[in-house]
Formats: structure tokens, C-alpha cells, sequence
């Protein structure tokens, strides 16, 4: 059993279980909640795809932990003028665990 769900702007495969990094959630660490755009289900009955989401499906997860990921660098550079600047970032995140599929 699958579920497609929605967060973040991103679209993510996730199974009973399963641990995966989304984009920042505003919740407390261990806190429990849904996940609401719920894009397809499969199950042993078949596939059931949502236009856009599927009614009454859910997908229930656990925060484990807010962190930032790798630090990336954006340097850009004008040539024949002397300039170029160095900027850092680092992208901030949430991992989940998926804990039912409803």
C-alpha cells in the first residue's frame, strides 16, 4: 500500500514507515498530524487517483526532528569587472515518519 501526498510544493511517494525530509513544517517536535493532499492511494482493491485530491483520504505522520540541510554556495561573478560575491545557504527541513495510510 502507497499513497502519493502533497507538501511543500513537492509531491512525494511514501509507504507505511517510511522516513523522508519535506520542506519545514510549523510543528513541534513528536507532535502527530495529517498530511491532507493526498494525490493518489493504492491498496489491494486498486488505485484510487483524487482530481486533484482523493476524498477522504489522509495520510498520518509523526515529526521526529527540524534540521538545516548541507550548506550550498551562490557566487556570482561579472567578468572584466572586478566583482563577484559569495553567498551562502542552508535550507531548512523536516523529517517525518509515516505511521498510517487512511
Amino acid at each position: 500500500m502507497y499513497a502519493v501526498i502533497k507538501t511543500g510544493g513537492k509531491q512525494y511517494q511514501v509507504k507505511e514507515g517510511d522516513i523522508l525530509k519535506v520542506e519545514k513544517l510549523d510543528l513541534e517536535q513528536g507532535a502527530k498530524f495529517d498530511f491532507e493532499e493526498v494525490l493518489l492511494v493504492s491498496n489491494e482493491g486498486g488505485v484510487k487517483v483524487g482530481s486533484p485530491v482523493v476524498d477522504g483520504a489522509k495520510v498520518s505522520a509523526e515529526v521526529l526532528e527540524h534540521g538545516r540541510g548541507k550548506k550550498i554556495v551562490v557566487f556570482k561573478y561579472k567578468p572584466k569587472k572586478g566583482s563577484s560575491s559569495r553567498q551562502g545557504h542552508r535550507q531548512p527541513y523536516t523529517r517525518v515518519r509515516i505511521n498510517s495510510i487512511g
